[in-house]
């Protein structure tokens, strides 16, 4: 099968791109960032475009691998932060890309099947437990925001034009190769030799972590299902709540020595206290998560510290 991966280059786009590839998948991606012919095969990727999603990039890789059966589209924005101190940037590369994708598919690939990686971010707050597909969306943050406007382009495209798409909101991911947030943060500081550590907010919140091996394989597997709808949502986590405090206890476990951890108190803008997927709709693809989080921590602390080595 003949497959693109937009944000093929990212952190999450690169493990989905391996994965298909180990399936047998022709794997061809679309997004920024220079890959050398070395790294590229080493990936798994026929063909890397590095440039923008818009008409002229898409049909040009058309041209060069044809036209896709499915696209997994991960490019967008990737961090609430970013989101604050550049909206317009952050919507320009979720909203603005995605609006250019689907008006491309809609002239030249109808018949492509289009899998677009969301965020529990368009949840928002004030959500107690699992959080199910049709829980309100009240984004805290211009990302999330964004995130529920690509959802809502795509569902526009499904019911205008019967262009086909599943949307799936991922919620914590971490793993190898992620150079971010809380568990890259936590480790970072150990390495410069802190062992007395002051985290923001509580400790007490709640968010649903997954490996992104597990996800990379969670994508592939939608796509090697029927999809029962024009348009359909999918909740990408395994229902397991894990507090901050616990990850960061986790983390200080797997690096050894000596260490405490202590919270301000101070909560960050756009952080909900709870962020818990109701897996129903996973469970019913079938899919199975195979990494615990304690095994998942244990992971990245050993790449982490082989990368400084």
């Amino acid at each position: 099968m003949n497959v693109w991966v937009t944000g093929a280059n990212g952190f999450i786009g690169r493990h989905l791109v391996r994965v298909l590839a180990d399936r047998g998948y022709r794997v061809h991606g679309i997004g920024h960032g220079a890959i050398g012919e070395t790294e590229r095969h080493r990936l798994g990727l026929e063909h890397w475009l590095n440039g923008e999603i818009d008409a002229a990039n898409l049909n040009a890789l058309a041209e060069h691998s044809g036209l896709p059966s499915a696209i997994f589209h991960l490019a967008g924005g990737s961090s609430v932060g970013l989101s604050i101190a550049q909206p317009f940037e952050d919507f320009s590369r979720t909203v603005a890309s995605t609006a250019r994708l689907l008006e491309w598919l809609r002239s030249a690939a109808r018949d492509c099947r289009l899998i677009v990686v969301s965020s529990a971010a368009v949840y928002g707050a004030d959500h107690e437990g699992p959080i199910g597909v049709d829980a309100a969306t009240l984004p805290m943050s211009p990302y999330g925001q964004h995130k529920l406007m690509m959802e809502q382009l795509c569902r526009s495209y499904a019911v205008t034009f019967g262009l086909h798409s599943t949307v799936v909101r991922l919620f914590s991911v971490y793993g190898p190769n992620l150079r971010k947030q809380l568990p890259w943060d936590v480790c970072s500081r150990f390495q410069a030799g802190e062992r007395n550590l002051m985290l923001g907010g509580t400790g007490a919140e709640v968010r649903d972590w997954t490996d992104v091996r597990d996800v990379a394989r969670l994508l592939t597997e939608i796509d090697g299902k029927p999809q029962p709808e024009t348009f359909q949502v999918i909740n990408g986590g395994t229902g397991l709540g894990t507090t901050v405090a616990t990850i960061a206890a986790i983390l200080a476990k797997c690096w050894g020595g000596s260490i405490s951890v202590q919270y301000s108190g101070i909560v960050r803008a756009g952080d909900p206290a709870s962020l818990l997927s109701d897996d129903t709709t996973v469970r019913t693809l079938p899919f199975d998560w195979t990494i615990p989080v304690e095994q998942g921590l244990a992971d990245y602390v050993s790449w982490f510290k082989d990368q400084i080595r």
